[in-house]
């Protein structure tokens, strides 16, 4: 299978009277946007406002960010389950603004809960989407609603906007195309290349999944057991991040760092990508034994994997969820190296305690809230309410894990760990 991406730089963003990308500047059709997410009679308004890399600014508390993109006419679906109809994600071409971002505000998040864009100064800085040039979409869903409801329709604003940009770049020669094509299981051995496939979970039952939560093509994941993925699938819209923001955002996911990697080793002659297997943490041992056999046979037996890279969703659990089906793949004879975090002050002795096998020694740290930096006050904030706004306006002590991109689960982690 074969993605193509058609990249348009993004330098600069504006609101102009209609929506289009010319020379790298983007203009955004401020009201035709605004019409378009309100055509869901469950918002009541939408605040929508820009924010540029180096601006003196903070956006709070994130729902989730995302990058503008949108399938070439007759080459597939955008966010297929979700807003297009449902096809398989990852072939054709996608149009990717590159360089710029849709984040979306949470109205709904209790202060002083809900992570943060900072855009400038040292702890922006540790973060990737620092550099990006932001359409902040605050959607306002109507009162009364209930929680889970207002969030869906949160969620398809958010891909609408995504796609709604992404259309600039329909009818415009990319500045550059990047080919994903892999053969997947079938692929042949290649000179004896060592055979390597990704297991990532998508979500953790530890937080039962609502029932209108769309997360892996427009399902809330209930009863999900691991199941194969061409590694394309992620990058192109067949999964999003949840309602709970758990280190993970769903742009993470369409330029997933692991992934994207694996794919440049391919293409260098370094390894065979076989594919990649989405899995779930589980909410107690039977479905975490399960659900661990299952990913680490299909590993072995469907995907022929020599070795395997990991990453996990959320924190205890996940943590040991990922740790057992690490070490039923070293148990079949497949090199495993896993990605770890801790998402909370003073759980790190915990996190290490989740497990203890000898055989998953390839260990590697993204940070948590063991990293913290104090940030300015900042005149320009954008937040769901005046209340908001004013609490993250003021001067404070910002943990990793409380800034979008620092500590990503997906591998795109700007951090290092020094052991003293």
């Amino acid at each position: 299978m074969e993605l193509n991406l058609a990249v348009h730089h993004v330098n600069a963003m504006r609101f102009g009277p209609s929506t289009g990308l010319d020379n790298g500047a983007l203009a955004v059709d401020l009201d035709g946007l605004r019409e378009y997410l309100l055509e869901d009679s469950r918002l009541d308004s939408v605040d929508i406002q820009i924010a540029g890399p180096g601006e003196a600014c903070r956006i709070g508390g994130v729902f989730d960010i995302l990058e503008p993109r949108a399938k070439e006419p007759g080459s597939g679906s955008d966010f297929p389950g979700i807003l297009g109809p449902m096809t398989m994600a990852g072939q054709g071409t996608t149009h990717v603004l590159r360089g710029a971002a849709v984040t979306v505000v949470d109205d709904g998040l209790p202060l002083p809960t809900g992570k943060v864009v900072e855009m400038s100064g040292e702890a922006g800085a540790r973060s990737p989407y620092s550099q990006l040039h932001h359409l902040v979409i605050v959607p306002h869903p109507s009162q009364g609603l209930e929680r889970h409801i207002g969030l869906n329709a949160v969620r398809v604003a958010s891909v609408k906007a995504a796609v709604y940009l992404g259309k600039a770049g329909v009818g415009c020669s990319p500045d550059e195309t990047e080919v994903f094509a892999s053969q997947g299981p079938v692929c042949p051995d290649r000179d004896g290349l060592p055979r390597m496939a990704y297991i990532g979970q998508i979500h953790s039952r530890q937080r039962v999944a609502e029932v209108d939560e769309l997360i892996f093509y427009g399902n809330n994941t209930a009863g999900m057991v691991p199941v194969m993925l061409h590694p394309n699938e992620w990058l192109d819209g067949g999964i999003v991040a949840g309602y709970q923001n758990m280190g993970v955002e769903t742009y993470f996911y369409q330029n997933h760092p692991i992934i994207s990697e694996l794919y440049r080793w391919h293409r260098e002659g370094k390894i065979t990508l076989v594919g990649t297997i989405a899995t779930m943490a589980a909410a107690d041992n039977v479905q975490r034994e399960r659900n661990s056999m299952l990913a680490a046979q299909q590993a072995k037996w469907n995907l022929a994997a020599d070795g395997v890279v990991l990453t996990k969703y959320g924190g205890g659990a996940p943590h040991a969820d990922m740790a057992l089906t690490a070490r039923l793949c070293e148990e079949l004879g497949m090199t495993t190296a896993v990605q770890v975090s801790d998402m909370s002050r003073d759980r790190q002795a915990e996190s290490a305690l989740l497990f203890n096998y000898p055989e998953v020694d390839a260990i590697v740290y993204v940070g948590g809230n063991d990293t913290n930096w104090p940030v300015p006050s900042v005149e320009r904030v954008i937040a769901a309410n005046s209340e908001a706004a004013s609490t993250l306006a003021a001067a404070q002590v910002l943990p990793a894990a409380s800034i979008c991109g620092v500590t990503g689960q997906q591998g795109g982690s700007h951090l290092r760990c020094f052991v003293y």
